[in-house]
């Protein structure tokens, strides 16, 4: 039997997102700064990024990597998201039997680095999946989040999958075991 990371890979990846998996938050840093440098994101002149600060983050300074990828900015609003060729952010859950993507989107940064850029970069602790929207809603707390939103790819115009308008043109998914839910 498929684990439920196999499932939700087979599922995103029928769709076209991107899926990888890390073991550790090091290793999901380097793998989210090398993508950066090949987006070219490491010269501002040729293109820019936005990164939703989430527990990924806890415990790193941010102006070290602002020096590293002089694209990159940690303050998310409307006009830095616009700019941006690419946004990041940490989703909560993911749900193995569609692909989809799970957050609490009341933060506005989290919908706009989301939403905005041409590629979405999501970071989700391996634990946060599930294998049904069902198991997610038992964890959804309708007092604690005012704003939840369901990320996916799928065909809701007559059934044909049409990618790039209703947000990104490319989605990469990044599990990292070592991190656990926010």
């Amino acid at each position: 039997m498929p684990s439920l990371y196999d499932t939700f890979k087979l599922r995103a990846e029928a769709v076209s997102a991107e899926v990888h998996r890390v073991e550790t938050r090091e290793k999901a840093l380097e793998f989210i700064l090398d993508f950066l440098r090949t987006e070219n994101v490491a010269d501002a002149r040729q293109s820019r990024a936005v990164w939703v600060k989430g527990s990924l983050l806890d415990g790193i300074d941010g102006a070290r990597f602002t020096e590293r990828i002089p694209g990159l900015t940690f303050d998310v609003t409307v006009d830095a998201a616009e700019a941006s060729k690419v946004g990041i952010s940490q989703m909560e859950w993911a749900i193995a039997n569609t692909g989809t993507l799970v957050t609490d989107a009341a933060p506005v940064e989290r919908r706009l680095a989301s939403a905005l850029p041409a590629i979405h970069v999501a970071v989700v602790p391996t634990d946060a999946l599930e294998p049904d929207m069902a198991a997610v809603f038992t964890r959804i707390h309708p007092r604690q989040s005012g704003y939840i939103s369901m990320i996916s790819r799928t065909a809701d115009i007559e059934r044909v999958l049409t990618i790039g308008v209703h947000g990104p043109s490319r989605l990469v998914i990044v599990f990292v075991d070592e991190l656990g839910r926010n």
